[in-house]
């Protein structure tokens, strides 16, 4: 008898001792490591400290967490969208916490999204396994698996708690990355315009900073209600690079960290928005044989009804080409800073054996991971939107600047809208400050 409980207590020391088991490849490592539970201090007033900022640092390492989300899609696992440092990988676990003050420290999965474009940190999902994920209220990573409960580290409340069938909004628009001294007032002030005429009631933007007449106009959208700004410090924490090419654009990260704040749009409206649209600011994905983004997505919808991304094309309108008879150079547009959609009508040509790259409209609970101009990871597949039915007005420098007038498309969708468009801008530009309201 004696024997077998020695025996039964070298088995249980030897299941708790076995070594973290890691594997690691390019994109993808795993930790193991036993579950650890620990009791926070049992106390009424107790509240978990939470992250202040969307950027949290993951202490003893060059890693960063964003935000968490149950994935319910995925067994129901936590979802913590990180920024790792490639260069540096090591064991990372996962705390997190129920209401009832109990943490448990598991293993963790770390997926490095395949489009870093060679930079050192790159757009991450840091997932975390174990038993009782759907009481927890709070997650942290850490590097210390030992212990890990600390109430000086500030935690990620965990969103997606509970799957929704009904959504506040029907498309939410997906700025991934305002910075430096934009100061674009008219060219937004009738992107936002034509977002709203085309059924759009959402627009978010990831904002590190932007001109001065610009952050004006944010607050007035922003005041309205249509506009939420998300700040997104991340030249506080890394050097951020200003394109995505590493050879003409240094830095730490892809342009701003464009990858992440495009995930993390995703899962933050997964539950919030029917669709969402992700594009530049200074595109319009604009619909040619419908007259509004829902009526368009009806249609495609019930044409491809397992289909989660639909892809748009990109098209340039260039900026230096404008219509010959000067109708939309308004006198009350001179003094307003940024450039005016409707006098540029001329579009470029698609050029043979180049890629013309895309942008998106999502239904975010069938996106896994996302890139830029297409999806990573996705449930149900893409379309390709055909040119004719659906693409984007981009009014930016040429790509094709040697072309003439006589070279490009004229391209008029924009004037379809022009009545209401140009008096919800006047609108808006005298609400926000930038022209005198009339007497």
């Amino acid at each position: 008898m004696e024997k077998g409980k020695v025996l039964l207590s070298l088995l249980i020391v030897n299941i708790i001792g076995i070594l973290v088991l890691v594997h690691m490849n390019s994109h993808t490592y795993y930790i193991q490591a036993p579950e650890t539970i620990k009791a926070l201090p049992s106390n009424n007033k107790f509240k978990i400290p939470e992250a202040s900022f969307l950027i949290t640092p993951i202490k003893d390492s060059k890693h960063f967490m964003v935000s968490a989300f149950i994935d319910h899609r995925l067994d129901g696992v936590i979802r913590v969208i990180s920024i790792i440092n490639r260069n540096s990988l090591q064991p990372l676990y996962c705390v997190y916490c129920s209401a009832e003050q109990v943490c448990r420290t598991v293993h963790t999965e770390v997926q490095i999204h395949r489009d870093h474009f060679s930079f050192p940190y790159g757009a991450s999902d840091v997932i975390c396994k174990g038993k009782h994920k759907q009481n927890a209220t709070h997650v942290i990573i850490t590097t210390d698996k030992k212990d890990s409960a600390d109430l000086k580290m500030e935690y990620l409340p965990i969103k997606n708690k509970a799957v929704q069938e009904t959504f506040k909004f029907n498309f939410t628009v997906c700025i991934s990355n305002l910075f430096g001294d934009y100061n674009n007032v008219l060219q937004f002030a009738q992107t936002m315009e034509m977002y709203k005429l085309l059924g759009v009631q959402h627009v978010v933007i990831y904002k590190t900073g932007c001109g001065p007449d610009l952050e004006k106009l944010l607050k007035h959208y922003e005041t309205e209600g249509i506009l939420e700004i998300v700040p997104w410090p991340i030249d506080q924490f890394l050097n951020p690079a200003s394109g995505w090419n590493i050879k003409h654009h240094k830095g730490d990260i892809q342009y701003y960290g464009q990858l992440v704040t495009l995930n993390e749009c995703i899962y933050r409206h997964m539950y919030q928005s029917k669709y969402v649209l992700l594009n530049d600011i200074d595109e319009i994905i604009m619909p040619y044989k419908h007259t509004s983004l829902p009526s368009l997505m009806e249609d495609l919808q019930s044409a491809h009804p397992s289909i989660g991304v639909f892809l748009i094309e990109n098209h340039i309108f260039p900026k230096t080409q404008f219509e010959e008879s000067g109708k939309f150079k308004r006198g009350e547009w001179n003094n307003i800073p940024g450039v005016n959609i409707m006098e540029h009508i001329y579009r470029e040509p698609s050029r043979k054996n180049i890629y013309n790259p895309t942008k998106m409209i999502v239904n975010p609970r069938k996106v896994e991971q996302t890139s830029v101009h297409s999806s990573l990871k996705n449930f149900g597949g893409s379309f390709h939107v055909p040119f004719n039915v659906c693409r984007i007005v981009h009014v930016r420098v040429p790509l094709q600047g040697h072309l003439t007038k006589e070279q490009l498309f004229v391209d008029k969708r924009v004037w379809d809208f022009e009545q209401e468009l140009i008096q919800i801008v006047d609108q808006t530009l005298k609400l926000s400050g930038f022209l005198k309201a009339s007497i």
